[in-house]
């Protein structure tokens, strides 16, 4: 009997969900035998034609990481849907956008036009940008376009599956290797090997109902061992995040960044941190919220950290001649 057919992508996205592959240990070597890993750019050589060359279907199980920030993304995306059997958005890129999508802030031409013209990094004088063709000696060159939006896998292809996570945990990588070799996935669209709760029902840290009168970064003061730190005025998503990562962040004195997404239920994470921090926050004057309101750095960085092309939002609206 052939071994099941396990194909990996990385889109755009930093490449800690190609790490976490890794990081279930030895737990890879039984892995390795009960499957056969047909395409995984990061880590064999094999050539995009060769995907094409599959039979549709062909590849059982497809772990999708990365956003849809390319043509490129967007064509491998559609590839690996025709496939495979079974197509799985890995980690928070793919799954809510993530950091790259918090570009939806900006249009393209403004990314453009900082990365290559405007950091104090950059020698450009002649203030070239990339463009998708140019003509040298040798024939055309090309490149994939950039796209204005940054978009998550199910807004391009139909997803079977999440595994939420950045990257995602372990534990829940291996809890999804396990659920497709023992056939025990659950319903299609499930997220896999993440909890039902909120972060905060995980946090060992002690909570005490306390209302806020502002924030601090965490680099501004050093909190009280022991106690939740958004009691202390440090932001902490885990508010308004789904459980599954055992807490990690928090249980070592670091806020909740929000990676694993919304609790069930939830359509916009962001949103729901707002009404959660509303509940806490000692406001009563109107000088009080806008105090507060300046405490927040990058309020759409921090709210929508993870989640900014999956949200209500999606995306900053832009003037067609910004584009």
């Amino acid at each position: 009997m052939s071994k099941p057919k396990v194909a990996f992508y990385w889109a755009a996205s930093c490449g800690g969900c190609e790490i976490s592959i890794l990081d279930i240990g030895d737990r890879i070597l039984p892995l390795s035998q009960a499957v056969d890993i047909v395409f995984w750019p990061c880590a064999m050589d094999i050539k995009y034609e060769q995907v094409r060359g599959f039979r549709d279907g062909e590849i059982d199980l497809c772990l999708f990481n990365g956003a849809i920030r390319t043509s490129e993304n967007e064509e491998m995306a559609k590839l690996l849907r025709q496939k495979s059997k079974i197509l799985i958005a890995y980690g928070s890129c793919s799954s809510e956008g993530c950091i790259p999508a918090l570009a939806n802030a900006k249009s393209r031409r403004e990314i453009l036009e900082r990365a290559y013209l405007e950091t104090p990094s950059t020698d450009n004088p002649e203030g070239i940008i990339p463009r998708t063709s140019t003509g040298v000696p040798e024939g055309e060159l090309e490149l994939p376009e950039f796209y204005d939006t940054v978009l998550t896998l199910d807004q391009v292809v139909e997803v079977d599956y999440y595994v939420p996570g950045c990257p995602p945990v372990a534990d829940q990588t291996w809890a999804l290797f396990q659920a497709v070799l023992e056939g025990k996935l659950p319903e299609r669209g499930s997220v896999v090997g993440a909890g039902e709760k909120i972060v905060c029902e995980d946090c060992p840290l002690e909570k005490q109902d306390k209302k806020i009168s502002g924030f601090h970064r965490p680099f501004e003061i050093i909190p009280e061992p022991g106690k939740c730190l958004l009691e202390q005025g440090i932001f902490c998503a885990g508010i308004a995040t789904r459980t599954g990562c055992g807490a990690q962040c928090p249980s070592v004195g670091m806020p909740c960044r929000g990676c694993y997404g919304p609790p069930p239920n939830v359509v916009d994470q962001g949103a729901k941190i707002v009404s959660a921090l509303g509940s806490i926050i000692d406001a009563r004057e109107p000088e009080d919220v806008k105090r507060i309101i300046e405490q927040i750095p990058y309020p759409i960085g921090m709210f929508y950290r993870f989640g900014l092309a999956h949200s209500i939002l999606r995306r900053r609206t832009i003037n067609e001649q910004e584009n």
